[in-house]
């Protein structure tokens, strides 16, 4: 019979089926995709480090295999794109795997986001920047949906309910909103900032202030970072956001304000043995600290009237 002619047939076994077991035979499998079929996460914020860590996990799926199968989506340019994990992905490949395990899933864009942040917020370290567009890509994921009425924020875990997606997230992360907005100004910064904080070579306060900066104005702090090998303070930072917002913050100022703060004040240290031999036996330390700023302070009169 031709193939036009066929019959499709329903498996004798099927027929016996329940609904239930149908709906079990529709759930997702686990797949053994090739590594050259999985691509990155558009946009992923989590950096997949060849270090101690690495090789550990490499260790163990050289030993064991992937033991727990990566989740991935069809792209229609073809493959799939990962959602979580590229770092199993990499200790796959270092292993000399040609295959992992992986789940295929359909998912819309912010649905895949929100899977992708969350998948990689529960590891133990992460770096500021990390966590700086994790949460700006959750959020901004969490909001479109909010303004659907066609769907709840599955992932979320709760619908919306007038709750602000910045509501739902701090309460889901343990941070509070604020603190999350800090972070999220982070990615304000220009790269080399940006990857001054992650490197703790810039304190994550200062550089909150400083990316209010126009991105000229931060490239021309940087210049200066880089010439005089000196990052700035709190204060520093905060004042040149200032003058930023008045339009104001030139080359010139940021030299002005990076170098009035540079000279550390003068610490001199004398202990008591070393003030002793100056003074007669029995002389408290408040008598010593009399002496000596009586004749600091005609030492000054003098300097004074000779200049």
């Amino acid at each position: 019979m031709s193939s036009a002619g066929k019959i499709s047939l329903t498996p004798f076994d099927d027929i016996f089926k329940t609904d239930e077991e149908r709906k079990d035979d529709s759930k997702e499998k686990v797949q053994e995709i090739h590594l050259s079929e999985l691509f990155p996460f558009k946009g992923h914020p989590f950096q997949v480090l060849e270090n101690e860590d690495m090789q550990k996990l490499v260790d163990s799926v050289r030993e064991n295999g992937v033991v727990m199968p990566a989740l991935a989506r069809p792209r229609a340019e073809g493959g799939y794109e990962l959602i979580a994990g590229h770092r199993r992905q990499r200790a796959s490949q270092l292993a000399g795997l040609q295959t992992m395990p992986v789940i295929i899933r359909e998912m819309d864009d912010d649905t895949a986001t929100i899977f992708m942040v969350d998948s990689n917020l529960q590891r133990e370290t992460l770096l500021p920047s990390e966590r700086a567009y994790a949460y700006k890509m959750k959020l901004e994921a969490m909001k479109r949906q909010g303004q659907r009425t066609d769907l709840t924020c599955s992932q979320v875990g709760n619908k919306l309910q007038g709750k602000k997606s910045s509501d739902i997230l701090a309460e889901q992360t343990g941070e509070s909103k604020n603190q999350i907005f800090r972070y999220i100004r982070l990615t304000e910064l220009i790269p080399p900032l940006l990857q001054m904080v992650d490197d703790k070579k810039l304190s994550f306060n200062p550089a909150v202030e400083l990316s209010y900066l126009q991105k000229e104005e931060q490239s021309l702090l940087l210049n200066f970072i880089e010439r005089e090998e000196t990052n700035p303070s709190l204060s520093q930072a905060q004042r040149m956001k200032k003058y930023s917002q008045n339009r104001t913050l030139d080359a010139n100022v940021i030299d002005a304000i990076m170098t009035e703060d540079k000279a550390e004040p003068v610490k001199i240290t004398l202990t008591g043995s070393k003030l002793k031999q100056y003074f007669p036996k029995g002389y408290t330390q408040t008598q010593m600290e009399d002496i000596i700023t009586k004749l600091l302070d005609d030492w000054k009169r003098t300097t004074a009237t000779d200049s």
